[in-house]
């Protein structure tokens, strides 16, 4: 069993020292936000109680037919956009597509060494600063894992989305850059930080913590490096509402059993086709949205169950949608539909019955 003191590769070595480096040469040009005393006491609180969360959406299919809860259900591990095929961000992960490149600049070429493997590659997600319970980006998936603090010690950071080639960047033990950064767009974090630990998932009593936090693009970036066993890794799987009662509910709360982690159950976010508006996402999100309500909505309202099948339809019969577009224009589809459904859903509690 592999746990947060999970020996590394070369490789994953490597670009952790080279994210570190840079990040340290970056402090020394980067104005601060803080005093170096406050910083300090701020990453430190980060290093022991910060949470990343990997945010996923459990029924993709990946090649072999498989949908990703039922991969992670065979062995209880979480893999990398370079094992699975499948990205909800951008479909490039592959030698010379662009998350390779910017990869390939962000960890100094350590993941382009001879012999590295895809599943040497870093896994992504992001620090849930704010205990939100749809995890700290939901624009990836609907369901999240929410790792131990201890794996912040085999992660990089970047403030904002690593394809932006962002430059505040850092490691745990070298974070001043991504700190100012952050500061710089929510002068309120150091509060919220101060006031770490909180308490999370079910065992939370702060009633902003509650609340969704619906984060599609502000949000600490987290690369995770080396191998994610969730059984020592993990310490809670938290599931969208709308696969209770399904396959893939069952195979990831069986999967949580085995691996003697919590299973949590955020609020889900659920909307009628005739909420949907051109004004996000574009005007194909109407039409669509209608259409994926009449074929698969039992109750009428998108929600992530519903998306997960329209997503499964499009790989297996893409024909049914040729009028839309081909089948990578078509997923891209669904996922920007799962976009405006973070957005402008409703909590599936606050849906009139």
């Amino acid at each position: 069993m592999n746990g947060p003191g999970t020996p590394l590769t070369p490789a994953q070595r490597a670009a952790l020292q080279h994210v570190r480096t840079t990040a340290v040469a970056r402090s020394e040009a980067r104005p601060a936000r803080i005093d170096a005393r406050e910083a300090g006491a701020l990453t430190a609180l980060m290093r022991a109680h910060a949470r990343i969360t990997l945010n996923f959406h459990p029924d993709r299919l990946l090649a072999d037919g498989t949908t990703i809860a039922g991969s992670m259900a065979r062995d209880g591990r979480y893999r990398s956009q370079y094992e699975t095929g499948l990205s909800n961000g951008s479909r490039s992960a592959v030698p010379g597509g662009a998350r390779d490149g910017w990869e390939e600049r962000l960890f100094g070429g350590a993941y382009h060494a001879p012999g590295v493997r895809p599943c040497d590659r870093p896994k992504y997600g992001a620090v849930n600063l704010y205990g939100h319970p749809d995890g700290a980006s939901p624009r990836f998936g609907s369901c999240h894992v929410r790792l131990r603090p201890e794996i912040n010690d085999r992660a990089t950071y970047c403030h904002g989305d690593s394809h932006a080639a962002p430059a505040d960047v850092g490691t745990i033990d070298a974070f001043s850059c991504v700190l100012a950064g952050l500061l710089e767009e929510r002068p309120d974090a150091a509060e919220v930080i101060a006031k770490l630990p909180y308490a999370t998932g079910a065992d939370s009593a702060d009633g902003a913590a509650a609340c969704p936090g619906r984060k599609l693009d502000e949000y600490i970036e987290a690369q995770v490096h080396g191998d994610l066993d969730l059984a020592a890794d993990a310490e809670a799987l938290v599931l969208d509402p709308s696969f209770r009662g399904t396959e893939t509910g069952r195979l990831l709360t069986g999967m949580a059993r085995r691996c003697g982690i919590a299973v949590e159950w955020h609020t889900g976010f659920v909307l009628a086709p005739d909420e949907v508006t051109a004004e996000f996402r574009g005007p194909v999100m109407v039409p669509l949205a209608a259409r994926v309500c009449r074929s698969y909505a039992r109750a009428g309202m998108l929600d992530a169950e519903v998306l997960g099948r329209a997503a499964a339809s499009v790989v297996r019969e893409p024909g049914a949608w040729a009028e839309w577009g081909t089948q990578d224009e078509m997923l891209q589809y669904v996922k920007q539909l799962w976009h405006v459904l973070v957005r402008y859903g409703r909590q599936m509690g606050e849906v009139p019955e």
